[in-house]
C-alpha cells in the first residue's frame, strides 16, 4: 500500500475545513429578513419530514449522533459540496451566456504555481497514468480573444488522490495556473485523472452505507477560468465513457462539460480541445 492510499476522511476533512475557514468569505451582509426566510424554510422542511415520515426517537437520536460526527470528522465541507453545492451553483450561474459551470468541491487550493502557455503541470518524475494534452482559447461572448486570461487547474492523480489532501504527494502535484497568450490560447500538459470514491471511513461514508448509495465521482478536471473585466467561471470537465457520468454522487455532471479526448498520432497519450467563453463583469 502506497502512502497516498492511506489518506483518511478525518485528515482530508480537517484540511478542507481549514481551507474553507481561511479562504472563503462568509455571508455577513445577508439581511436579517433573508436569514429569517431561509432558516425558517430549512427548519420547516426538516420538521415536515419528521411529521410526514413518522420519524422515531431512535432515528432522531441516530441523526443527532451523525451530525455530531460530521463536525468531529471535519466533513461539513465534503457533505455540503457533495450533496448541496450543485443547486447553489445552478442559481449562481443561471443567467450566464458563456460556458456552463459546476461545483468547486472541497479540494481547491488557491495560489497554485503560475506558468505561461504552453505549460506542464507539476508532477512526479514517474507520475502514473495517460498523458493528456489540453488546448483551447478564452474568449468573450462576442468571440473576441481575452489576452492574459488564466486557467487555474487541479485534479486527482491516476489513483484518485489530490495533492495536499493525501500523504506522500508533492505539494503542488497536478495543480497550476496557466496564463493564456495574446490570442487567448492556452496549452496544458497533464495526466488524465481517474474516477474516485469520496472518503468513506468517516461520517459521510456512514451515511452512504446506511442509505445504500455508492460513493463514486466520475473522473474530472477542475478549473477556474478568469480574465480582466470578466466573470470567473468554475467548472469540472469530465470524460466520455465514464460509467458514473449518469449517477455522479455530487450531481455535478453537465453534458456541455464532457470531453472526448483522442489518441495522439505519435502514440504518446491523448489530446483534446475545449474552449471557454466568459461573460462580462457585472
Amino acid at each position: 500500500m502506497t502512502q497516498e492510499t492511506q489518506a483518511t476522511a478525518a485528515a482530508s476533512g480537517a484540511k478542507a475545513t481549514e481551507r474553507f475557514a481561511a479562504n472563503k468569505k462568509f455571508g455577513g451582509d445577508t439581511s436579517q429578513e433573508r436569514v429569517n426566510l431561509l432558516a425558517s424554510r430549512l427548519i420547516k422542511a426538516v420538521n415536515d419530514t419528521v411529521l410526514e415520515e413518522k420519524v422515531t426517537y431512535d432515528e432522531y437520536n441516530a441523526l443527532k449522533a451523525w451530525l455530531i460526527k460530521v463536525g468531529e470528522d471535519g466533513e461539513w465541507p465534503l457533505f455540503l459540496d457533495v450533496w448541496v453545492e450543485h443547486s447553489v451553483e445552478e442559481v449562481a450561474n443561471e443567467n450566464r451566456e458563456g460556458n456552463k459551470g459546476t461545483i468547486e468541491g472541497p479540494y481547491y487550493v488557491p495560489d497554485s504555481p503560475k506558468q505561461q502557455t504552453p505549460a506542464t503541470l507539476p508532477m512526479r518524475d514517474d507520475e502514473p497514468g495517460t498523458p493528456l494534452l489540453w488546448e483551447g482559447r478564452i474568449t468573450n461572448v462576442d468571440g473576441e480573444p481575452l489576452a492574459g486570461g488564466e486557467v487555474e487547474i487541479w485534479h486527482a492523480d491516476d489513483r484518485g488522490f489530490y495533492s495536499q489532501y493525501a500523504p506522500g504527494l508533492p505539494e503542488w502535484n497536478l495543480r497550476g495556473t496557466v496564463v493564456a497568450d495574446a490570442d487567448g490560447y492556452f496549452q496544458i500538459n497533464t495526466m488524465q485523472p481517474a474516477p474516485y470514491q469520496i472518503p468513506t471511513d468517516g461520517a459521510c461514508g456512514q451515511l452512504i452505507a446506511a442509505a445504500g448509495w455508492h460513493a463514486w465521482r466520475p473522473a474530472h478536471i477542475h478549473v477556474k477560468v478568469n480574465a480582466p473585466e470578466h466573470q470567473e467561471i468554475t467548472a469540472q470537465l469530465y470524460f466520455v465513457g465514464d460509467e458514473h457520468l449518469s449517477d455522479d454522487i455530487a450531481s455535478a455532471v453537465k453534458p456541455e462539460l464532457i470531453l472526448d479526448p483522442q489518441d495522439k498520432a505519435d502514440g504518446t497519450g491523448r489530446e483534446v480541445t475545449y474552449n471557454f467563453v466568459l461573460d462580462p463583469a457585472k
